[in-house]
């Protein structure tokens, strides 16, 4: 199981990066707080018809509390994605 990562800032770098591609700090909580894979990452549908996107946020967890770096959402998720 992946542990969530409650306690983050988001860098300004990484805010203008999730604004700049569209994801919003809302898509960053929720990856963060539900991450489905060790690379914080997790899978979202969202538009008109929906299409299915891959959320991967990079995050320094070296620090406390940890710094998101960046973020970006890719319709390449078979190329990123990997089964348990």
């Amino acid at each position: 199981m992946v542990e969530p990562i409650p306690d983050y800032v988001i860098t300004q770098h990484a805010a203008f990066e999730i604004s700049r591609r569209g994801l919003g700090e809302q898509t960053v909580r929720r990856v963060l707080a539900a991450p489905e894979q060790r690379i914080l990452q997790a899978r979202e549908s969202t538009g008109e018809p929906p299409k299915s996107y891959l959320v991967r946020i990079f995050v320094d967890v070296d620090r406390s509390p940890a710094e998101v770096v960046t973020a970006y959402r890719t319709s390449k998720i078979a190329k990123y994605w990997r089964q348990p």
